[in-house]
């Protein structure tokens, strides 16, 4: 007897072959009907008997690799004498959900075609099919259709649409779909956007790449500028132009196997690189003999010869990881593959702006920096830098998410009750709109503290607002009342406007990630967050749920002489931990160690730690870091933000298991983690003569030893819950590796994966925080 089904999908679900295998489940099933994409997701209106329709509906559970399934469910209808199955044009309703997949990386097949002269699309940097490709970043709207693309210029010749027309090609319906008579084209630019005329823009900018000039590409989010990643002098040339000193630059390269010449790849780190995400990876580092200047002179190897590549000091200096990624377009897989050589690829941008992602933008922003441009006609819709994920306790955590990850939502526990948008933080910006049991993180934004920046971010969320049909009711934003983040909030014009707490928010966005609903024993390490009596955070042990918290634990404080200068300059931190842990006596040991900075400096910062100026006081676990790695690595000053502290975790010796004597103090029902004994022994180990490297592991530990003790307190008065770690420091695997060891095997720490650790997922949190309280 024939039966008809009405069954909806939402997930990603469009723009990945979802359709096309839909249909081919359908021929093997046995049933017929039809299928579309529309702008809630794929619906499918099926025909055919019990069992036959008991196969297909199963089938549906196990979907192509791209594509991912959020819900699932069916209605019967009445049966109908279909004659076979088909896909159907798309249709709009009410209800919309973003279903289309983030970027996805150029698939083998599209690889081997631009690889292969006998192919119609041998070097044709905009080749993709329904397995790869653009997609997030060049959709004007949904459902996602070549018409709502930045693809719908591009007539497609007859034979690119026979692929599309043809329900066994792997082109099937792929937007983007397009070859060199029809699709986006090349050109290669000088510095002030004058057209070079070249034939192949791919071979001229990689030999100008060869050459040791930069040049900015225009990738599939935005642009890149590139440079020889084994030539110190074109790494020179590019920070300084960039304004950007020391932080650490990725690399992109020609295959796995050249990745691992440069980097440690376990199977952890090889599954991530070769990801269809495609992020960047940071991984320990390789140490080659050979310098890399001599390399860069010699005669140009074979890419993979034995004789491996080596970068540049000068691209991570004084960093035992290096950000490694591999090409995930066909454009990066030619440019790499001419060059013959690693590249340098980083952030089209000067220092801290948003990253160029239109042509003339970046030739007015970008001209100063690079001497060409490798440009395309192919608009970018939305900016997406690339992702970056580090691996830590044996798995991927994301750091920063964007490129390849969004727009994936994020699947909660309990649904919002009406939509909130959520504002995120300062640094490392994130927003999230949740509707429903959906919860979007935009694409990362950067540091909201320049116009152009804050200009990025109000366009992002003002498109994902669109992309959604979504009109928040309930804003959140950080407690901070001088954020850029919060001030956007209150000018909003929504009635309910929420602060929350940020570590508070921290814990809460490893509850959503975990899909956790209730009360947890929450751990939040960072730099520094607003609290609720309107001074620093950034230690702090938690017992929350989404709709509150109390405060378990904490640090103690921290004088910051010369408020946030103190942070540039941590030697000022340095010398607050010595002086506080000295009984205001300076050692000589530590007028040893502090032994570049002017007495006429440190006398004036006593002064301000004496009351003679602004010191405020701070309790973030991020500042430990910081002072801790001036006073024992001699880094007086920051060049950028957690470069002392990030250095001091790479001096910490794996295999030494000792720690510092702490102290507990209890006050007012929250514990106080005290670590002037751990100063004072730190100290005493350096003067009799114990090497950094054993200094720094001892901090680490004494750090998870403190957490463990002030957890197992917690659990003592408030009961057995589940534990998250959350907050910047936590991006340190040195750190969450040895707080979840300290508390094994009784308590299971969970860690972020898919959500950063840092402010940039911080937005999760203050969303399901801001739902909470909208509904008391």
């Amino acid at each position: 007897m024939v039966e008809g089904r009405r069954i909806r999908i939402q997930g990603t679900v469009q723009g990945v072959g979802f359709r096309p295998w839909v249909h081919r489940m359908a021929r093997v099933a046995g049933v017929t009907g039809r299928v579309w994409n529309d702008s809630a997701g794929v619906t499918i209106e099926v025909f055919g008997d019990d069992a036959r329709l008991g196969r297909f509906i199963e089938a549906l559970h196990l979907p192509p690799p791209a594509a991912r399934i959020a819900a699932l469910d069916y209605d019967v209808i009445p049966p109908e004498p279909a004659a076979d199955f088909v896909i159907v044009p798309s249709h709009a309703v009410a209800e919309r959900r973003v279903s289309i997949p983030p970027e996805l990386a150029t698939c083998d097949d599209c690889v081997a075609e631009i690889f292969d002269p006998a192919s119609r699309r041998y070097r044709y940097p905009f080749t993709n099919c329904t397995n790869c490709g653009p997609r997030f970043t060049i959709a004007r709207d949904i459902p996602y259709d070549r018409a709502t693309t930045t693809m719908a210029p591009f007539e497609m010749c007859p034979a690119c649409q026979r692929e599309y027309d043809d329900v066994g090609n792997r082109r099937f319906h792929a937007q983007p779909n397009a070859c060199p008579v029809c699709g986006p084209r090349l050109t290669l630019r000088a510095h002030d956007g004058r057209l070079i005329d070249v034939d192949d823009p791919i071979a001229a900018a990689a030999e100008a790449l060869r050459l040791g000039l930069i040049v900015a590409v225009k990738g599939i989010g935005g642009f890149h500028l590139a440079c020889d990643a084994t030539s110190d002098e074109a790494v020179r040339i590019l920070r300084q132009r960039k304004h950007r000193d020391e932080k650490p630059l990725a690399v992109m390269v020609r295959a796995l196997g050249d990745a691992e010449a440069l980097v440690e790849v376990d199977d952890e780190a090889r599954r991530l690189l070769t990801s269809v995400e495609r992020p960047i990876v940071l991984l320990p580092r390789r140490v080659h003999t050979a310098s890399a200047e001599l390399r860069r002179v010699a005669k140009d190897p074979p890419y993979d010869s034995q004789d491996p590549p080596c970068v540049s000091e000068a691209v991570a200096p004084r960093n035992r990881l290096l950000g490694v990624f591999l090409p995930y377009s066909p454009l990066h897989h030619l440019l790499v593959a001419d060059a013959g050589r690693p590249l340098v690829m980083t952030s089209g941008n000067l220092s801290d702006e948003p990253i160029a992602y239109a042509n003339d933008e970046a030739v007015g922003r970008l001209g100063d920096i690079a001497d060409l441009f490798l440009l395309h006609d192919r608009e970018i819709v939305t900016r997406a830098d690339d992702s970056v994920v580090s691996v830590i306790d044996g798995r991927g955590t994301v750091l920063r998410r964007s490129r390849g990850y969004v727009p994936r939502a994020v699947t909660l526990a309990r649904g919002v009750a009406r939509p909130v948008l959520a504002c995120g933080a300062l640094l490392k910006n994130t927003f999230c709109i949740a509707t429903g049991a959906s919860a979007w993180l935009g694409p990362h934004i950067g540091d909201l503290e320049n116009v152009e920046t804050y200009e990025s971010y109000t366009t992002a969320i003002a498109r994902l607002e669109r992309f959604l049909q979504v009109q928040p009711a309930v804003i959140a934003h950080d407690l901070h009342p001088d954020y850029l983040s919060t001030t956007y909030a209150k000018r909003r014009p929504e009635a309910i406007t929420i602060a929350v707490q940020h570590h508070h928010a921290h814990v809460v966005s490893a509850m959503a990630e975990h899909g956790l609903d209730g009360r947890v024993i929450g751990i939040a390490y960072d730099g520094t967050g607003y609290g609720t009596d309107g001074t620093m955070w950034g230690g702090e042990v938690l017992v929350a749920s989404a709709a509150g918290f109390e405060r378990a634990a904490t640090f103690r404080p921290i004088a910051l002489a010369g408020g946030d200068r103190a942070i540039r300059e941590p030697w000022r931190i340095a010398l607050a931990l010595v002086l506080d842990a000295c009984d205001g006596v300076l050692p000589d040991a530590a007028v040893r160690l502090l032994a570049e900075v002017p007495v006429r400096e440190i006398d004036l910062v006593r002064q301000f730690l004496g009351g003679g100026g602004p010191a405020p006081l701070a309790r973030g676990v991020g500042r430990y870091f910081d002072g801790f790695g001036a006073l024992f690595l001699g880094r007086a000053r920051a060049n950028f933000e957690g470069q002392v502290a990030l250095e001091w975790n790479q001096a910490a010796d794996p295999h030494v298991g000792r720690s510092y004597r702490f102290a507990l103090d209890e006050r007012d029902g929250c514990w106080e983690i005290d670590l002037r004994r751990a100063v004072c022994d730190a100290l005493f180990d350096r003067v009799h003569g114990d090497p950094v490297s054993a200094i720094a592991a001892a901090f680490h530990n004494t750090l998870a030893d403190a957490t463990a003790a002030v957890v197992r307190l917690t659990v003592e008065r408030v009961g057995a819950l589940p534990i998250v770690a959350s907050g910047g420091c936590f991006q340190n695997a040195r750190l969450a590796e040895s707080v979840r060891a300290a508390l094994a095997p009784e308590h299971d720490v969970l860690l972020h994966r898919s959500v950063p650790p840092g402010d940039g997922g911080i937005a999760l949190g203050q969303a399901v925080i801001a739902d909470a309280v909208a509904r008391t």
